[in-house]
């Protein structure tokens, strides 16, 4: 089954991220809670955890892109 993988909210203030680089490629298997990919806020450095365990399939945003909380960022096959 594919899951759509958003952004979560990451703090009390922050809306909207910029995505830093991805911590894993296309074809990777994660774990519940492995880091995704790093995005920064507030001039902090943020790992994004995976909310399901599976196989990336899809990376749906790329560095530097500007996102905001609930977009789609990757799709996770289990």
């Amino acid at each position: 089954m594919r899951e759509q993988v958003t952004l979560p909210k990451l703090g009390d203030t922050a809306n909207e991220v910029v995505v830093i680089s991805w911590q894993v490629d296309v074809g990777t298997a994660v774990a519940e809670g492995d880091s995704l990919l790093t995005v920064q806020t507030d001039k902090v450095d943020v790992d994004v955890p995976s909310p399901v365990s599976g196989t990336v399939v899809e990376q749906l945003v790329a560095p530097d892109d500007e996102i905001t909380v609930g977009t789609p960022i990757a799709v996770v096959e289990s």
